[in-house]
């Protein structure tokens, strides 16, 4: 019996000292806020603790009413709330209700399920006795009555006391209401386009509801997670939680039972019976087996094909079934492409007394680092460093993935009606928008709208996003012609808008404003053009019509002026005679010009020069050199006034 004794002690050692990391555990408590708007004495941002079952609002926001049972003996939610009890917890407002109720008497989730039946839209549970706040989880030991754990869908969360009495004593009184806002939006890190996310599970199927619970979850999930996956939305890790057993039990059955290489790798028997059914070991080896087909699938660029053979291994080896086997495993791996070498390479020897490097490696991250807690809840899941809060159901897991993700980054599957509400639905959102071409600032993503001037066919557009965006760059005339004024009338058409410009507005020749509104210029009346003696105007839209009074005259529009049309041998002879003088006379000009040009550029080099070296007619007379630097600029402006003088000869 005292050996028996023993081997119970070492057993359970074997399970808690196998916790090392746990036992030191710096279990991170994963928060939302609520602020309070009413009334005013309220008001204020407050930390609550984010319950470990229901559906957090992950990203979104809930705007409620606080309300606290009347009745003293429904305070602590741990009776059902008849009809006329659920009546009572209404709003005066009609807004949501958010149930305020006592801490004690009863599991959190009861207090939580039962406020879900009364109607309302989600809990506050007030701790009774001063300390930091914690996590409320759902019970360890799930019994056939707590089926309705499953079945919450309201979000909960734990406040302190000091909180929790103030709203209270504000509820119970018979003034305003007192409005509150639960606030996720930051209680999941969305940094970038990509979402890190990891599950912590077991291959374990023989662990009651928890264990049902997450077989149940990767064949549900496995269609998003494969999706975000391949389009390279996410990144997924899977990892299974190992324990060591104590060095002074490494010869018992125990460990040896429940563990690889030598005590360094355990799990607790599956049934609780080392002489009857699968081991500890068993388990090790299968929790091992999926983490290599994770790593040799990746090396494939296939990661997701862990989430197609971990789904095909609870279907076809399940413990249930006497399939928990080796050969099984091999079956599956096989069906799916995987190679058996590679996965075998992969596992290592389990009766080595050496380390197992994938196995060391999941008891190195299961411990926290920085502002991420260590993994000490079975299954966990863990989105972008920070632990998820909440029942591991596909839908509510899939809403939190997609607050990981930076805003207008989300892929679609995050923006479907199940998801999210599209808020530019309901009057655009409040954004701008072109009514002509229905084009709008208002973006619709996973945490709400943004007001975000587009980008329409490779056309920018510009602007606050609220109150106005405008077309801007290359292209942009196609777009509305860029907000400018444009006009058609009689077959014609002018526009205020040109490609050439990158931005603006410039009403074209023959018209006058703004550029966004712009107006026929009369340039009869304005005198303007066509104002010679003999001339007749006539305004035309953006241009104008100019004639000469009599039969005889013509309009020269470049002089603005009228010439006859017919004049006599003579008339002709004589304007023959002055053009040509004219024109000879210009060119005799330019001639005399350019050649007195040259000699004046001639004379003046050839002075310059005579000043430092002799020239002929000098009588070798040689004046003073001045300093070089000096000359050789001298030099340098000289010769091209020379080469320049010789071009134009």
């Amino acid at each position: 019996m005292a050996m028996a004794g023993r081997l119970a002690a070492a057993l359970c050692l074997a399970v808690a000292a196998a916790s090392a990391a746990v036992a030191t555990a710096r279990f991170v408590v994963e928060k939302n806020s609520v602020k309070v708007l009413s009334p005013r004495s309220l008001r204020g941002r407050h930390e609550a603790a984010i319950a470990n079952y229901g559906v957090p609002d992950y990203g979104g926001t809930l705007t409620g009413v606080v309300v606290y049972p009347a009745d003293a003996s429904l305070a602590d939610g741990c009776r059902p709330f008849g009809e006329a009890a659920a009546k009572a917890l209404r709003s005066r407002s009609r807004r949501p209700v958010v149930l305020l109720v006592d801490r004690g008497g009863c599991y959190f989730a009861l207090k939580t399920w039962h406020a879900q039946l009364a109607g309302a839209a989600a809990v506050l549970v007030a701790d009774g006795v001063d300390e930091p706040l914690l996590t409320m989880d759902s019970p360890e030991e799930e019994t056939p009555d707590m089926a309705f754990l499953a079945n919450i869908t309201v979000p909960s969360a734990l406040v302190t006391k000091q909180f929790g009495d103030a709203l209270r004593a504000a509820a119970s009184a018979a003034a305003d209401e007192v409005v509150v806002r639960l606030d996720w939006r930051e209680s999941m890190p969305h940094p970038d386009e990509r979402v890190e996310y990891e599950l912590w599970t077991n291959s374990n199927d023989e662990c009651g509801p928890r264990c049902d619970e997450q077989a149940a979850f990767v064949g549900a999930f496995r269609g998003h997670a494969q999706l975000l996956e391949k389009r390279g939305y996410a990144l997924f890790t899977p990892h299974y939680i190992t324990w060591f057993c104590p060095d002074a039990f490494l010869e018992t059955t125990q460990c040896k039972a429940q563990c690889v290489n030598r005590g360094r790798y355990c799990a607790p028997d599956p049934d609780g019976d080392l002489a009857a059914g699968y081991s500890g070991r068993d388990v090790v080896l299968e929790n091992l087996r999926q983490l290599c087909v994770h790593r040799v699938a990746n090396a494939r660029n296939a990661s997701w094909l862990w989430w197609d053979y971990v789904a095909d291994y609870h279907l076809r080896c399940s413990m249930k079934g006497d399939h928990y086997t080796r050969r099984c495993a091999d079956d599956v791996a096989k069906s799916l492409g995987l190679p058996m070498d590679l996965i075998d390479e992969c596992m290592g020897d389990p009766d080595a007394d050496v380390e197992n490097d994938v196995l060391k490696t999941e008891q190195i991250v299961q411990v926290g680092h920085g502002t991420r807690g260590d993994v000490t809840i079975l299954p966990t899941l863990v989105i972008n460093n920070v632990q998820y809060r909440g029942k591991l159901e596909s839908t509510s897991v899939l809403k939190a993935i997609c607050a990981g993700f930076k805003e207008s980054t989300e892929p679609d599957v995050c923006l479907t009606p199940d998801m999210e509400t599209d808020e530019c639905l309901n009057n655009n959102g409040g954004c701008w928008r072109d009514e002509k071409t229905n084009i709008t600032a208002c973006k619709d993503t996973f945490r709400g709208r943004i007001c975000q001037c587009p980008v329409v066919d490779g056309v920018q557009y510009q602007g606050d996003g609220y109150t106005h965006c405008k077309a801007v760059g290359p292209g942009r005339c196609a777009m509305n012609n860029g907000g400018c004024w444009k006009g058609t009338r009689d077959g014609k058409t002018f526009s205020a808008c040109s490609d050439s410009d990158l931005s603006g507005c410039k009403c074209p020749p023959g018209f006058k404003g703004d550029g966004i509104n712009c107006e026929d210029v009369d340039e009869c009346s304005e005198k303007l053009a066509c104002s010679c003696p003999h001339c007749s105007c006539k305004n035309t839209w953006g241009s104008f019509d100019c004639s000469c009074h009599g039969n005889n005259l013509m309009y020269i529009k470049a002089e603005d002026t009228c010439i006859a049309k017919n004049m006599s041998a003579f008339g002709w002879l004589v304007t023959t005679l002055v053009l040509s003088c004219l024109a000879g006379a210009g060119v005799a000009g330019y001639v005399f010009y350019k050649y007195r040009l040259r000699r004046y550029m001639d004379s003046e080099v050839m002075a310059i020069m005579s000043q430092y070296m002799p020239l002929e007619g000098q009588n070798g007379e040689r004046l003073p050199l001045r300093e070089e630097a000096q000359l050789q600029r001298l030099n340098i402006l000289a010769m091209p006034i020379r080469l320049r003088s010789q071009d134009t000869v």
